[in-house]
């Protein structure tokens, strides 16, 4: 039986972003390597027939990164970028099916960011930066390049491409502000847009504003501020007339709780219509009548309707559902959806089920040997429901226990672990389990798929009651004589990072550690990272809140640095900016202060996630090495 490498694991080619036609016959999906080799991410577009022979064909043959493929209103267009004529310089080309010509359409010098078919034929909204102008040209040349913070700053506008003459247009309606999504109506009408004060991830989702713009008249009317965080716009019909929703963080918090808004045009009236669910929308899709809401739940995912006196449920499905896709009538959908012992591919059937599977993305992974998979249900110590999975070491089952285990933590924390196939380039249940480790994944409070309440506790609170929900699991598979006391290791990455410090800070019960991407002081994250506000919630103060010692210090990792005893493995990125390097820095000199074992790797060009494919190689066989050496398997 073929054994799981880790080149199996990177040199995969995973489906993305999937596009129904609107006349439900034919599919679009991007095909990207799991890893980068070169400078540049070279991805495919596919076209599939949804009947059910399901013949499919590559859309084009382009050594290029191609992405975000959308269908004319008659589905006989398909839109898409592509950097073919100049690397990582994105334009706007469209794919006739009836002769299977491809055109660009535009030559924008600062690349298209993104794109919206108009239901007028002629018409194509784009999203772009500003053309360099002959100064800026020359202040590269000249390397007159100073950044002054607040000035020339990119911004995203919005603008129009006249197809049946090539032009583009800026309409001037909504000042400097950053444009990020755009919906037109249904019905032909006006487009949603939506705002932030600038591209700065820290300020500008807090002051998001949304506008309708008429793209015949080129005038804009601003509909005032959004919720924070806001996405996912989706227009319907209702008998008071249109409504607007979109997906943003419950108020008053900056942190977790998602919730669906619905604004009434008529009377500008505002609801949250998921409010007390205990499941958590992840994503809104528009049709010509009620939009389709996904939610987590739990484990697994549950697809609904937004019908004017509540939320119909379509259908309960295994795992996770991303990227969903319908047609206007939202008769048929199209979804990526990956399963307990299957990658994610793409998935197309009505609403109300079954899903068909039409790609098979990772043919290699056949045939592979993967760790049984459970999900686990247990509570807190003040009774709170949890959920979870344990993946046992394949081959292995619960009664020839206990194993050496392997604790992960999910990042987010505003994220969650679904019952689908575990198996990625950051430390993963199923790559250990092929080691001979049992991995447990827990979901403790804070994360997704419970409603807001449970992913709002929290808030100021990190490594608090959330520390002790990961332990009760760990107690309770020791209890249960799957895992050895003796041999536990911990490791996640983000917030899992986080999680992991903090850990080796308050207990020695952990033989070995592995510290990715990780948050080791709040105060230093809410003033250097890139979602500051965000972070600050989360770690209850920043460092301007007045003379320390500030709520923060309570929960940030180094305070408990004197402490630690494990040997901590820390991975980073050099060029992280939502985790900076200066948190692993940090970590790295207090375990060296205080001699404790440790090895410490910077990846080199990497941001947040590692994406070269010698790195993520090297992400894995150091993972397992680590634990190999300390947990002795």
């Amino acid at each position: 039986m073929p054994v799981l490498t880790a080149e199996l694991v990177v040199d995969g080619r995973d489906p993305r972003a999937p596009a129904l036609a609107p006349n439900g016959r034919l599919l679009c999906y991007v095909l990207a390597p799991s890893s980068r080799t070169g400078d540049h991410l070279d991805t495919e577009l596919w076209l599939v027939d949804t009947d059910p022979a399901g013949a499919s064909r590559r859309a084009t043959d382009d050594t290029a990164t191609e992405s975000r493929p959308r269908w004319s209103a008659d589905s006989e267009t398909l839109f898409f970028l592509s950097d073919r004529a100049e690397r990582g310089m994105s334009q706007l080309h469209g794919l006739t099916l009836a002769d299977g010509t491809v055109t660009s359409l535009t030559r924008w010098r600062a690349g298209v960011l993104d794109h919206l078919p108009l239901t007028d034929p002629n018409l194509v909204a784009l999203l772009a930066e500003d053309e360099p102008t002959e100064q800026d040209n020359r202040r590269a040349r000249d390397r007159d390049d100073a950044i002054v913070v607040g000035e020339r700053e990119p911004r995203a506008r919005l603008r129009l491409l006249d197809l049946r003459t090539g032009q583009v247009t800026t309409p001037q309606a909504f000042g400097d502000r950053h444009v990020v999504d755009l919906r037109q109506r249904p019905d032909g009408g006006p487009l949603a847009v939506l705002s932030w004060a600038s591209a700065d991830s820290d300020h500008g989702p807090r002051n998001g504003h949304l506008h309708l713009f008429d793209p015949t008249t080129g005038t804009a009317e601003n509909l005032g501020p959004v919720e924070v965080d806001a996405r996912s716009l989706a227009w319907w019909p209702g008998e008071d007339g249109w409504h607007l929703g979109y997906l943003a963080l419950t108020p008053p918090l900056l942190q977790a709780g998602t919730a669906v808004f619905d604004l009434a045009m008529e009377t500008r009236v505002l609801r949250n219509r998921t409010a007390g669910l205990t499941m958590c929308p992840t994503e809104l899709c528009q049709t010509d009548a009620a939009p389709l809401v996904v939610f987590a739940d739990g484990l697994n995912t549950t697809l609904a309707r937004l019908d004017p006196t509540g939320l119909t449920t379509l259908s309960h499905h295994p795992g996770r559902l991303d990227d969903l896709t319908a047609t206007p009538a939202g008769d048929e959908i199209a979804v990526l959806a990956s399963t307990r012992y299957q990658p994610a591919n793409v998935h197309t059937g009505a609403p109300s089920g079954p899903l068909r599977r039409i790609t098979n993305a990772r043919p290699e992974l056949d045939g592979i040997a993967l760790g049984t998979q459970q999900p686990l249900a247990y509570r807190a110590t003040d009774g709170l429901a949890l959920d979870g999975l344990l993946v046992l070491p394949v081959g292995k089952t619960a009664s020839e226990g206990p194993l050496p285990l392997v604790t992960i933590v999910h990042g987010g924390p505003y994220d969650r672990y679904a019952d689908r196939c575990q198996l990625f380039w950051f430390p993963s249940a199923q790559w250990l389990a092929a080691a001979g480790y049992a991995v447990f994944l827990p979901n403790p409070r804070g994360g997704q798929g419970h409603g807001h309440p449970f992913a709002a506790s929290v808030a100021g609170q990190v490594g608090q009651q959330e520390w002790t929900d990961i332990l009760t699991g760990v107690d309770l598979l020791i209890a249960e004589g799957i895992a050895d006391p003796d041999r536990l290791g911990i490791a996640g990455w983000s917030h899992g990072g986080f999680m992991s410090a903090w850990a080796v800070g308050q207990t020695d019960r952990f033989r070995a550690a592995l510290v990715g991407a990780g948050v080791v002081d709040w105060g230093m994250l809410a003033a250097t990272g890139e979602n500051g506000q965000f972070e600050a919630v989360l770690g209850g103060s920043t460092g301007w809140s007045g003379i320390g010692p500030h709520p923060h210090d309570a929960v940030s990792p180094i305070s408990f640095a004197s402490r630690i005893r494990t040997p901590v493995l820390i991975l980073h990125g050099a060029e992280d900016t939502n985790v900076p390097l200066g948190q692993a820095v940090y970590l790295q000199r207090a375990l060296r202060h205080f001699d404790v074992e440790h090895e410490f790797v910077i990846y080199p060009r990497e941001g947040h996630s590692i994406r070269e494919r010698h790195h993520q190689l090297d992400v894995l066989r150091r993972t397992r090495a680590w634990f190999d050496h300390w947990l002795r398997v």
